[in-house]
């Protein structure tokens, strides 16, 4: 099912689908029940709030893992190479990423709903770098990215990587933030802007 919201509000007596769905299939109106603290329209809203969210960084850190599933697995004999490599070529900032210090269950959590965890990791593996250490990383995971199904070889692949894993990764981590912002954060949010 499609929730369709429109960013910054909704239009004035206009269903979105969620709405029509929970009103046909329980068969009440949105108001209902009248005086109740919690209605349809209110169940309605929280659950395509939280579905969103939760869908969101769900496809965000599923992004992170298949970029990390385009590399060498740890464990074979090109991913031992692969890994020694970019923990000689990343210093201490590859201790966030490296396999012998996330590995185990660390993706098994991240797929089961740990959705800051590899985020925060990537940041601090990113952050940590030094420009040489960055494009000795990029050229490193551009090495095994070169394979022919990709499209783009050496360090501007590796690059392309590490990129996409910062923007994937810095998503992640903002929306994180949204789980502790209140509706009275949100209206001030708008009100500031409304008066800018």
């Amino acid at each position: 099912m499609i929730v369709n919201r429109r960013i910054g509000g909704e239009q004035p007596d206009e269903y979105d689908e969620l709405e029509q769905h929970l009103t046909q299939k329980l068969n009440v109106p949105l108001d209902w029940p009248e005086g109740g603290g919690l209605t349809v329209s209110h169940v309605a809203k929280i659950a395509a709030a939280a579905a969103c969210d939760t869908a969101y960084s769900q496809a965000a850190n599923g992004h992170l893992i298949d970029l990390f599933a385009a590399l060498p697995l740890p464990g074979t004999t090109e991913g031992k190479d692969f890994w020694e490599r970019i923990r000689d070529t990343g210093g201490s900032a590859a201790w966030n990423i490296h396999p012998a210090n996330m590995g185990g269950p660390f993706f098994d959590r991240i797929h089961d709903g740990n959705e800051g965890g590899i985020a925060s990791r990537i940041l601090s593996f990113l952050e940590e770098l030094t420009p040489a250490q960055r494009t000795a990383v990029a050229e490193a995971i551009g090495s095994v990215l070169d394979n022919g199904t990709i499209g783009v070889s050496g360090r501007y692949g590796g690059e392309l990587w590490l990129r996409d894993a910062e923007m994937s990764a810095w998503r992640v981590a903002l929306a994180g933030r949204r789980e502790f912002e209140t509706a009275q954060d949100r209206e001030r949010f708008f009100e500031a802007w409304r008066r800018a």
